[in-house]
């Protein structure tokens, strides 16, 4: 009697370790899975967070340099120096930003409504400058062929220019009512490509 009741005994306390040693280890089996699905979450979070402010700074980064070119202006201007402008500016807007023209500069030397490349130089020239820069041009220009004022000998003294091709010149310039460009040349028959760069040094419009 004595010996069941101790089995009995015995046997009721191994089933109540094993139930709370069971109860410990699920306690235990939860906290860890929340604390996994906490910190994942969190990490989770943060990723997210760190790779949208990384790729919004980039993207914000990129379109600013594609939407934008730098200048570098001088010459007859206020202030001088290197500008970013927006992508789309004309010479005007760069001179604008380097604080306008000064009193000695020539207004009509440069194209104003030019559209600027990144990267570009713009000298505004003062009046005096303008002048010497005409005179140059000139000088350069002087002893070229006129293909719009140029007469049938003038035009043979070309190189691979002979009779035939300054007659067919002469009768495109009265058709076409003169040449805007040296390069319109190449389409008239029987002057091509290899005529033209034999004498586009020579020639003038």
């Amino acid at each position: 009697m004595r010996y069941s009741w101790k089995k009995a005994f015995l046997l009721s306390m191994c089933l109540v370790y094993v139930c709370l040693s069971g109860c410990q280890d699920t306690a235990v089996l939860y906290d860890s899975r929340e604390g996994q699905e906490t910190e994942g979450t969190a990490g989770g979070a943060e990723g997210t967070d760190g790779i949208t402010e990384e790729t919004s700074t980039e993207g914000a980064g990129e379109t600013g340099r594609e939407n934008s070119v730098f200048v570098y202006v001088c010459g007859e201007v206020e202030a001088a120096g290197v500008y970013e402008l927006p992508e789309g500016s004309r010479i005007v807007d760069a001179v604008e930003a380097a604080g306008g023209m000064t009193e000695e500069a020539s207004d009509t030397w440069l194209n104003l409504a030019e559209p600027v490349s990144d990267g570009q130089k713009i000298e505004v020239p003062s009046r005096e400058q303008a002048e010497e820069l005409k005179e140059e041009e000139a000088e350069a220009q002087a002893g070229l062929v006129n293909l719009n004022t140029a007469s049938a000998e003038e035009l043979m003294t070309l190189s691979g220019v002979g009779e035939a091709k300054a007659r067919a010149i002469l009768d495109y310039r009265e058709e076409h009512g003169g040449f805007k460009e040296p390069e319109e040349l190449m389409e008239i028959p029987g002057i091509k490509e290899g005529v033209f760069q034999k004498i586009k040094d020579q020639i003038t419009v």
